[in-house]
């Protein structure tokens, strides 16, 4: 899994795997859903991070594994 933080594009992508981009779709304003040929999610996209969470918040992301 990659995450990246786009701050020229004010954008968050989290990409789940390497398997090629088929289609993608904007489910909501902002939020992008990258699908693969079987259908599968692969990688969303959030824009205007900047407006949803605080700088704090995106420069110090905590991930969590149960």
């Amino acid at each position: 899994m990659r995450i990246k933080v786009d701050k020229e594009a004010d954008a968050l992508y989290f990409r789940l795997d390497e398997n090629k981009i088929f289609e993608s779709e904007e489910v909501q304003p902002g939020v992008i859903l990258d699908f693969d040929e079987s259908n599968q999610v692969v990688g969303f996209e959030i824009l205007n991070i900047s407006k949803r969470t605080s700088p704090k918040n995106l420069s110090s992301m905590q991930f969590e594994s149960a």
